[in-house]
């Protein structure tokens, strides 16, 4: 019997994912992001290099965690 774990759903990235602000990202400490995975969406906690507004739009640009992301803000078109 094989105990190998395979990558699914569950082990996609988020890295790349636009979502929005829910909770200000401080200078010094985590926010939280509402990112969209596996068809839904879904809070994920959230550093940046600088300040970030709620209701502000982000993109990932790496992840720290299973629960938490380095995003920075997306340009509006």
């Amino acid at each position: 019997m094989s105990l190998m774990v395979q990558s699914g759903d569950a082990e996609q990235s988020p890295v790349g994912a636009v979502g929005w602000v829910t909770v200000s990202i401080p200078a010094d400490g985590p926010g939280e992001v509402l990112l969209p995975v596996r068809g839904g969406s879904e809070a994920f906690a959230a550093w940046a290099e600088a300040p970030i507004a709620r209701n502000t739009q982000v993109m990932v640009v790496e992840r720290i965690s299973a629960r938490s992301v380095l995003v920075v803000p997306f340009p509006r078109q």
